[in-house]
């Protein structure tokens, strides 16, 4: 029974490495297995003390885009302390190009390719039982004499007779992580920037065994389950079954798939649209771009006005959060067309968009071709595109700028009613507005610092001002933006409403007397100097109404104001709005609105 430590490196500590528990669970009854998952951040020395007080015969590590340059540092270390020990390293970014990885890396002894699963259980039979790594199929390795060699690939096992990675006994390693879960291997598209191109055919796990493993982390209150595979709505009944089960047995869990939306069925979108829990599914849906030419090039089959049909829809329903991606510097999409690409999508108003930018993975179709299109990319991983004939480096550095805007101002979800407004009434397009302002924020020197709420809403204001587009209807809607996203009242704000006491205490009066009509004065004191230390009062644009208030026919001869109101504990605020003729609430319409 070999003594055997399974690691990787996670990007964030709430990550959890599903390949490492497939390992673990197959090995389990053979071998002395020990799994301890670190986090790129952790100091190296406190990873090679944890491998050291593990006293291991072999260690085995996951490797991926981002965390293979620190395995490359650390495994020389491991070699300095336990000269004896077998290091495998196994996962996508080793399982191509291995010979030269071998080459470089001299004090690895074995890389998996491929499923690791049954290789990494024969290798183990073969070191225990002191035989040659020759007849172990699916690996590369380092003989005696160090030259390198491999046994070719091994037989793909069957799903169902792989343990599952979640058994009972390991639930309390989950706590506050997130549990990624396949229901497949395989992927039937042959996408030329994706590893998942490179194998054909599609197999599946049983529904019975994806259920029961469902059941048991739902059980467990894990908070949300990933699953991996790449499209899971490719076997329309089976993934039904699986929709319909977590809708009626989610518990406190949260669930996410990989979304292929033009061929995601009408009756199973109207499905989810009429049972599915708000919040409970999120839909990644990957674009990448809307340009024919782009995806012919990279063998990318999309019908682009069905996919927007089923995005909407699922918009509509407001159950389902939407993220869809995009990735620049695909072939022959140039700036224009990557303008026009963004548009397009942004046009879906999605509840977050990615901006990628490729990786040149190895394996893959663009990576063998890279010099037919002019690539030029990152010697190390991630090796994301820096040029090629369609793009210059200036364009993607502006692009850069434009991905940070995007995320902190649009997929943050800070600033809806203002981009809205600027994006429709203010800035050509979508793209020219985050374009402009990433360009403007760069030359502000502001990427290097971190930004508090009203940093953002300041930032935000002195591009606005600068372009000559800051208005009284952007002023309502950022006050308002900043204010429904704070749980307590403001200490402190930008600005000041101009409204004087007087005029305050009877806005206050007459919002406390449109909630209780039946009481005295006195009462009605008393609450009022409570109210004031729970509500901001704030002028309303006329222009600006309608992007709140969608239900409001505005009356220009009118003056308004928007009055935010607290809840004494910790909450989101409520706001409405009042008229300033007759200084009430508007209460037709559904003008209680916005509770954020």
């Amino acid at each position: 029974m070999a003594r055997v430590f399974l690691t990787t490196l996670n990007a964030k500590f709430i990550h959890s490495s599903l390949a490492l528990r497939y390992l673990r669970a197959f090995i389990a009854d053979a071998h002395d297995v020990v799994m301890e998952e670190f986090t790129i951040h952790d100091p190296l020395d406190y990873i090679l003390g944890r491998v050291y007080e593990a006293d291991p015969e072999v260690v085995g590590f996951s490797c991926y885009i981002w965390n293979i340059e620190e395995i490359k540092r650390l495994v020389p270390l491991i070699r300095k302390i336990l000269p004896h020990v077998v290091i495998v390293l196994g996962g996508p970014e080793v399982s191509y190009d291995t010979k030269e990885f071998l080459e470089e890396n001299k004090a690895v002894d074995v890389v998996v390719i491929g499923e690791g699963e049954a290789p990494l259980r024969n290798l183990l039979a073969a070191i225990e039982q002191h035989q040659p790594y020759s007849a172990v199929s699916g690996i590369y390795y380092r003989a005696e004499d160090f030259s390198i060699h491999t046994t070719g690939p091994s037989s793909k096992l069957r799903l169902d007779d792989l343990p599952t990675p979640y058994p009972e006994d390991a639930m309390d390693e989950l706590r506050n992580r997130i549990v990624y879960y396949e229901a497949s291997r395989g992927c039937p598209f042959h996408c030329q920037f994706c590893l998942s191109s490179i194998e054909d055919g599609v197999r599946y796990f049983s529904l019975q065994r994806v259920l029961d493993d469902l059941n048991r982390l739902i059980k467990a209150n894990v908070r949300q389950i990933k699953f991996v595979d790449r499209t899971f709505n490719l076997r329309k009944d089976y993934a039904m079954k699986i929709f319909e089960f977590l809708v009626e047995n989610h518990g406190n869990t949260t669930f996410h798939f990989e979304i292929t939306g033009d061929i995601l069925k009408s009756d199973i979108v109207q499905w989810l649209c009429e049972h599915a829990p708000k919040g409970l599914f999120r839909f990644e849906v990957g674009v990448q771009s809307t340009n024919d030419l782009t995806n012919e090039l990279v063998r990318r089959r999309q019908d682009f006005t069905r996919l927007a049909a089923t995005v909407r829809k699922i918009k509509e329903s407001g159950r389902i959060l939407q993220h869809l991606d995009l990735i620049a510097g695909l072939p022959e999409e140039d700036f224009l067309s990557f303008r026009n690409t963004f548009n397009d999508v942004f046009e879906l108003r999605p509840d977050e968009l990615q901006l990628g930018f490729l990786k040149l993975l190895k394996g893959t179709g663009l990576r063998q071709k890279a010099e037919q299109f002019g690539y030029v990319f990152m010697d190390t991983a991630p090796y994301e595109l820096l040029s090629n004939h369609s793009l210059t480096f200036s364009d993607i550095h502006r692009l850069k700028h434009m991905e940070d805007i995007l995320e902190k101002y649009y997929n943050s979800g800070r600033f809806p009613y203002t981009l809205e407004y600027l994006i429709t009434e203010s800035f050509p397009t979508a793209f020219d507005f985050f374009l402009s302002f990433g360009e403007f924020w760069n030359a502000k020197g502001w990427a290097r610092i971190g930004h508090q709420p009203l940093d953002l809403v300041r930032r935000l204001q002195a591009f606005l001002e600068y372009e000559g587009k800051f208005d009284e209807n952007v002023t309502t809607l950022l006050h308002a933006d900043f204010l429904l996203r704070e749980k307590l009242r403001p200490r402190s704000l930008l600005w000041d409403s101009g409204l004087s006491q007087a005029h305050q205490l009877e806005l206050l009066r007459r919002l406390l007397q449109a909630q209780r009509t039946d009481v005295s004065d006195g009462y009605l004191m008393t609450k009022i100097n409570d109210l004031e230390k729970r509500i901001v009062l704030d002028h309303a644009a006329i222009g600006a109404i309608p992007y709140m208030f969608a239900q409001v026919n505005v009356d220009p001869s009118e003056v308004y104001y928007l009055a935010y109101v607290y809840p004494i504990a910790v909450g989101r605020p409520i706001v409405y709005l009042l008229s300033d003729s007759i200084l009430e609430v508007q209460h037709d319409m559904g003008l209680l609105a916005n509770q954020i």
